[in-house]
């Protein structure tokens, strides 16, 4: 999906997503562990790609990382900057982020990647890679599917569920090794969903 149509419609329910997912309080405590217990001891800046209204930046910064927010969208940003004053935030897209290769300690691609048609997210691994020192982690949230990748009717735009083995494939191929799993169930309105930890190879 192109980035222009993912701004578009973000840009036009901006306000009711910040009000409904905006704030850290809106995080789970597990997700929030999760990703901490793995970006925690970056070494270097760490890129909150797709950062949204900045909520999981701030959680970064608060936890001593050089956290910097990117989102396409830019009502996003505004609010970010306005909210988070002393963390930093800018408009860009994940498919050439301006970093120089190999200099970035860690990623955090919080349900940012659900957008990209299954044909582009290895040009997007690929980027992640780019940007990231030897060594240096990436953590992604994503929706689980249990048996195939597949299209949903996400609330804002077309989105794909993955199953978390076929993820973990993908990360590979663009050359990080799986540290950690974990999938959480379906509760009430939230959908089944998961994460994983990499690390760029050496």
């Amino acid at each position: 999906m192109s980035d222009a149509t993912v701004r578009t419609a973000y840009s036009a329910i901006n306000e009711l997503y910040i009000d409904l997912f905006g704030s850290p309080t809106d995080l789970a405590p597990d997700d929030t562990a999760f990703v901490l217990r793995h970006l925690a001891d970056a070494e270097g800046p760490v890129l909150d790609l797709g950062c949204g209204p900045g909520h999981f930046t701030h959680v970064l910064h608060e936890a001593g990382l050089a956290a910097t927010g990117i989102d396409l969208v830019p009502e996003f940003v505004a609010h970010a900057r306005s909210r988070y004053p002393g963390v930093p935030f800018r408009v860009d897209s994940l498919r050439a982020v301006d970093a120089p290769t190999a200099t970035i300690g860690g990623v955090l691609a919080w349900f940012s990647l659900i957008h990209f048609a299954p044909a582009e997210l290895p040009d997007i691994l690929a980027e992640f890679s780019r940007i990231l020192a030897p060594g240096a982690r990436l953590v992604i949230g994503f929706f689980d599917s249990t048996e195939h990748v597949e299209m949903f009717p996400h609330k804002v735009t077309s989105a794909y569920r993955w199953p978390v083995d076929d993820m973990s494939e993908l990360l590979r191929q663009a050359g990080f090794t799986e540290l950690e799993r974990q999938q959480r169930p379906r509760v009430g309105e939230v959908r089944p969903h998961a994460m994983l930890a990499a690390s760029r190879g050496r």
